[in-house]
């Protein structure tokens, strides 16, 4: 017993050598620290494409900025994480107000909130298999917008989507409901066959515009709402590569006098 003591006692002595000799290496190799930055200063807010979330929460088209400017932050390494600690969960929990709806492939490659580098109870979420969209989901888009007050809806497809695939394909004897999530997505299919270029690229692009267009057409909430400019919908594609969003110029608004650092 005692030679294993000693054994064990050397062998967490030269692991704690081991440790403290790496990182003395570190400290040696590691640049000079940056220069000092305020958070949230003017400069800080602008370099980071930081919009005013009340303000999201009141017009659409700056909710619209805010979700660009968080993407850019994603796509250039600066996401800032906010209102993901446990400060955020305790203010939400009697509560919420999101700023937007996205209505979202079910994908786990494409995470909403890390994607667009929101936080807790910025975003309310609807995710289906190639955003295929039926009764449940327009309740719950009504109740965030009449109950919520959220103004400002994305439709959000994304490349290499296997249901946009599967409708394309039409493969035989597929199992369950699957069917019918196909179903939904083969007038896009369809359309994109008379297009030029990349057939799944264009079928993804046209089963988003066919959503945006479904949607803002809804009676008797969403349709009214639209037509009076209470509301925005917009469509967009995520790139699994890059963790680009691209916003589909067809579905956007005039956006004069807006930027991703604010109206």
């Amino acid at each position: 017993m005692k030679l294993h003591s000693l054994v064990a006692t050397l062998f967490v002595s030269t692991c704690l050598v081991t440790i403290s000799e790496a990182q003395t290496r570190r400290r040696a190799a590691a640049p000079a620290p940056p220069t000092p930055v305020t958070i949230d200063s003017v400069q800080w807010r602008k370099d980071h494409y930081v919009v005013n979330r009340d303000s999201a929460y009141a017009d659409p088209r700056i909710a619209l900025c805010k979700l660009m400017g968080g993407n850019r932050r994603f796509v250039e390494h600066k996401s800032i994480r906010p209102r993901q600690d446990q400060a955020a969960l305790t203010n939400t929990e009697k509560g919420q107000k999101p700023f937007a709806i996205v209505v979202s492939c079910a994908d786990s490659r494409v995470p909403n909130e890390i994607i667009f580098d929101q936080g807790v109870g910025d975003l309310f979420i609807i995710r289906t298999a190639g955003q295929v969209m039926a009764e449940a989901s327009y309740g719950s888009i009504e109740y965030a917008s009449v109950v919520l007050g959220s103004k400002l809806i994305v439709v959000l497809g994304h490349q290499s989507c296997g249901a946009v695939d599967a409708a394309i394909k039409r493969p035989e004897n597929l199992p369950g409901h699957i069917i019918a999530l196909v179903n939904s997505i083969k007038p896009a299919a369809q359309k994109a066959r008379a297009m030029g270029g990349n057939l799944l690229e264009n079928a993804i692009r046209q089963n988003v515009l066919e959503q945006v267009n479904s949607l803002r057409d809804l009676d008797p909430v969403l349709s009214r709402k639209y037509q009076k400019g209470e509301i925005l919908i917009v469509g967009a594609v995520y790139n699994l590569g890059t963790g680009k969003v691209e916003f589909l110029p067809e579905t956007l608004p005039n956006m004069v006098g807006y930027t991703t650092s604010g109206r």
